[in-house]
């Protein structure tokens, strides 16, 4: 099956503004995530969904005149409403959501979620984020686009709206939804940006790897075993702090 791959992306980011265009061993973090994602047989098209809001209008810029992508506009806090918005005017029955804040992105993985649909015909919805066992940062969802506009029409919690999909996942009764997971738990290490010491993560990593940008996710962790003191520079963060955030918040 073919897919559309959306990114959703924003400068104005509450822990490291302008993350997105940080400059990550030579280019921007977005050119490295984009270079990886274009990268997988199965994505047809890829659109970046930023926010409509002026601090945006730099990224909407590189997106379309340097990166040459298709960019949509749309809701700031409602990210389910401007990624649905985004779906139905690039319309694919297939959608991966793509998160701007993961530069290490892998192609087969990405690709091992999409060919889920072609095993399973029936299937909403294909994650390794689940039950996470990849590093942080290789989360992938891939899903229908009956699903997303399903989720669009009945989500109501503001964690369900922000985070775009937590509607289909936590409905096993409404949705098939799959989950894939590693041979081993590295979910506890981090290879996602959003606070400094993930830009000097990355830095070293994809730094090592500048001539080889589309290096397989597994060379990348046999480069950190080798030297276990770069995995401790960004160390210590919550595994999806935000989405647990805006849970404690709906406690409250």
């Amino acid at each position: 099956m073919k897919a559309i791959a959306i990114v959703q992306a924003r400068m104005a980011s509450t822990r490291l503004p302008g993350k997105v265009l940080a400059d990550i061993a030579g280019k921007p973090m977005l050119a490295w995530l984009i270079q990886r994602v274009s990268a997988t047989p199965g994505i047809e098209k890829i659109i970046v969904a930023t926010t409509d809001n002026a601090d945006d209008d730099v990224l909407a810029d590189w997106v379309t005149n340097v990166a040459g992508l298709a960019c949509y506009r749309g809701s700031e806090q409602d990210v389910l409403d401007r990624y649905y918005r985004c779906a139905r005017l690039y319309r694919s029955d297939l959608i991966v959501r793509v998160t701007a804040d993961d530069p290490l992105k892998d192609p087969t993985i990405i690709q091992k979620a999409i060919d889920s649909f072609d095993a399973t015909p029936t299937l909403d919805y294909c994650s390794n984020t689940i039950k996470p066992t990849y590093p942080e940062g290789l989360d992938i969802e891939v899903f229908r686009h009956a699903s997303l506009e399903r989720a669009w029409r009945e989500s109501t919690l503001p964690s369900e709206r922000e985070h775009v999909t937590p509607y289909i996942w936590k409905n096993a009764s409404l949705f098939s939804v799959e989950n894939f997971e590693y041979g081993r738990d590295l979910s506890s290490w981090r290879w996602t940006v959003d606070k400094p010491n993930d830009i000097e993560f990355m830095n070293k990593v994809l730094g090592h790897f500048k001539n080889d940008p589309l290096v397989n996710f597994e060379a990348v962790i046999r480069y950190l075993e080798l030297d276990p003191a770069l995995a401790r520079i960004n160390a210590g963060t919550i595994r999806n702090e935000g989405y647990l955030k805006s849970m404690n918040e709906e406690m409250r």
